[in-house]
Parts: C-alpha cells; sequence; structure tokens
C-alpha cells in the first residue's frame, strides 16, 4: 500500500470513497476544503491505495501558525477508513508523519466519526501515541461530543409514531397555524437566513460567521448537492431557517435560525419534519440533529435543546472525542499554553465589540 496527496483532477474518485464508506462525513469531502481554503486553511488529501483501490482517505487542513512556529494539521470527522485494515492504518499515519515533516506541523488533531464505545478504534489510536484532547462537556470540542442521530429507513408513518406525543402535536400545530417550509431556497434569499441568524444569535448570545461565510458555504456545497437551504414562513414572513448537509446515505441538521416573533406557532418542529422528509426523498437512512450538551438534566440552561432534539426519537451518541498525534512536544507545549489565552482575549475582543455596537 502507498500513502499520496492527491491533486484536483482525482477529486471525483476522493469524493466518491468519502461518499460511500460508512464512516465517510461531509466535512472530509473535497467542497469542505475548498471552504476553509476561503478562510485561511490550505487542505491537503492525501489517499492510501493499492493497485488502483482507495483503501483509506483524510482530508487534512492545515493552519500556518505565527512567528515561524510551524502549522497544525485538523482532519475533521476524519479519517476514513476500515479500523479492521491495520495496513491502512498505518500506511496513513505514516504518510502524515511524511507531510509533517515536509510541512514543520506541530501535530496532527482528528475526531472521527465514531462512538465512544468502539473499542478498536480506541485501540488503535492508543497504540498510535495520539493524546486525548477534549474534556467531553458540552460544546467545547472543535466539533459536537454528542449528538442525536435518528435512522429515518422506516417509512413516515413509522417515524412520526416514533415521536414523543408532544413533538407530533407541535408539528401538526404548526400546520394547523398555516406555518410552510419552504426547500430549495435560492441563494438570493440567504440575506433573509443570515438576517434570522443575527436575531437567534443576540438572543441566545453566541457568535456567528460573517455573512460572506454563508454565502461561499452555498456556492460551494448547495449547487453539488452536498447542502441545502430551508425558510419557514408564517403570515407571508420567514421565521425560520436552516441549513443541511446531504452526502450519500446520511443527512445532517448543521445552522439553524428563528426569529422572536411567533415562536408559539412551532416552526422549528415543522422545520425539523420537513428536512427529515427530505433527506429520505434523497435516499438518505441517516438524519443527524447535530450537538447537544450532553445528557444533561432539566437544571442545565440548555435542557429544552436536548429536549427538542429528544423529542423525534433518535439515538443518544457520544463521539470517541478529539485526539493529537503530536510530532513536535516542545513547540506543541508551547502552543497549548499560548493558544487559549490567545482564544480567550479574541472573545473578550468581540464581545466587547458587541457591546460597543448595541449602544450604538
Amino acid at each position: 500500500m502507498l500513502a499520496r496527496v492527491i491533486s484536483e483532477e482525482e477529486k471525483d474518485c476522493f469524493n466518491s470513497f468519502i461518499t460511500n464508506h460508512p464512516k465517510g462525513h461531509i466535512l472530509q469531502t473535497w467542497e469542505w476544503g475548498e471552504l476553509k481554503k476561503r478562510s485561511g486553511w490550505q487542505p491537503i488529501r492525501m489517499i492510501v491505495e493499492d493497485q488502483g483501490s482507495i483503501y483509506a482517505a483524510i482530508s487534512l487542513l492545515k493552519r500556518q501558525l505565527p512567528a515561524g512556529a510551524g502549522c497544525l494539521f485538523y482532519a475533521p470527522r476524519g479519517p476514513v477508513l476500515d479500523i479492521n485494515d491495520s495496513t491502512a492504518w498505518d500506511t496513513l499515519w505514516q504518510g502524515c508523519r511524511d507531510l509533517a515533516a515536509k510541512h514543520k506541523a506541530i501535530f496532527c488533531k482528528i475526531d472521527p466519526d465514531v462512538a465512544d464505545d468502539d473499542i478498536l478504534w480506541q485501540q488503535r489510536i492508543k497504540a498510535g501515541g495520539f493524546v486525548a484532547t477534549d474534556n467531553g462537556e458540552g460544546f467545547e470540542g472543535v466539533q459536537p461530543r454528542y449528538v442525536f442521530r435518528l435512522d429515518i429507513s422506516p417509512d413516515q408513518e413509522t417515524l412520526l409514531a416514533n415521536f414523543h406525543q408532544k413533538t407530533r402535536y407541535n408539528l401538526r400545530l404548526a400546520e394547523r397555524k398555516g406555518v410552510t417550509v419552504v426547500p430549495a431556497v435560492p441563494q438570493t434569499e440567504l440575506p433573509v437566513f443570515y438576517q434570522l441568524l443575527q436575531e437567534t444569535a443576540q438572543r441566545d448570545n453566541f457568535l456567528i460567521r460573517p455573512f460572506a461565510y454563508y454565502q461561499d458555504f452555498y456556492e460551494l456545497l448547495v449547487p453539488q448537492g452536498l447542502a441545502q437551504m430551508f425558510l419557514v414562513y408564517y403570515q407571508d414572513k420567514a421565521i425560520a431557517g436552516s441549513l443541511a448537509f446531504k452526502l450519500g446515505d446520511k443527512a445532517w441538521y448543521i445552522y439553524g435560525a428563528s426569529a422572536n416573533e411567533y415562536r408559539n406557532v412551532m416552526p422549528n418542529y415543522l422545520m425539523q419534519w420537513r428536512m427529515i422528509q427530505w433527506a429520505k426523498q434523497h435516499g438518505c437512512t441517516m438524519y443527524d440533529f447535530r450537538g447537544v450538551p450532553g445528557d444533561v438534566d432539566e437544571d442545565h440552561p440548555l435542557y429544552g435543546l436536548v429536549k427538542f432534539k429528544r423529542g423525534f426519537g433518535g439515538d443518544y451518541i457520544k463521539f470517541i472525542g478529539e485526539y493529537d498525534l503530536i510530532y513536535r512536544p516542545v513547540v506543541y507545549k508551547m502552543y497549548n499554553t499560548f493558544e487559549p489565552l490567545y482564544q480567550k482575549w479574541v472573545r473578550k475582543l468581540i464581545h466587547a465589540k458587541k457591546r460597543l455596537r448595541g449602544r450604538g
């Protein structure tokens, strides 16, 4: 077996492997790397092949660090391979070590699409010298540690019957009230979604990306059939919206937004149901409701989010988490000392700017 970096001419073969693999994830596709490229990352795609067949793939995102410190690698929801294939595993990480030496990488972070009860993955990671880096609490990781996932292969009547009674009531209430969900929304309506997202962020006190990011998101993913935008209307007014991923037989709810008004007509319940129906229509058998802050109790401030997503009858999944493969231990230790301080300073600066804008 041979590990090698591929060129753009091999994009379709790379994407086909990611799409059809059980561990394939949208964040490992060629297009996701192109999206991150527009925000300062350099994507590097590597495959492990033998006699023309691909046995493993990884899309690495490279971020250059200041002051000549080198760079870091990050493989979002990667790598993609059969964990039983020890030769492919070893070949892949030897290829990554060679790349790290070439690019002066400090470490490579992974957070594979693997549940934390997968013993063989844990054994491979431990034997490979990876170090666990996240605490598994809330939304602290780069990607969510906890999600709800729903098997949507049953027919719609069975899915509905498996929803919590209150969930069925709320989505039917939305229908009775005249709420409508419009899929395949054109890019010209993206400002409408972004306005709803800004309203949501201000209400729930979280940060969002600039509008240009969502323009890039739409342009790179939607025309390729990898994403879709939905808007929810009530009395001819957009009151909620979402962006969803689709890859092969998998779909993910990714970004959601809602207005402060008309929340009593339960738009988000009907929106999720229409997104599930859309995913089924496109041959998906798995629908991911995205992150939750763990299996929290009723006193937790985000318990309502957990209750909402749990109401659709999905399985609670805890992922294996984040791991770093360290190439330069001394520099890595320095990075881990100063990077959190930098991020804390950036967050304070952003919140200060938001407060100033609110006073203007």
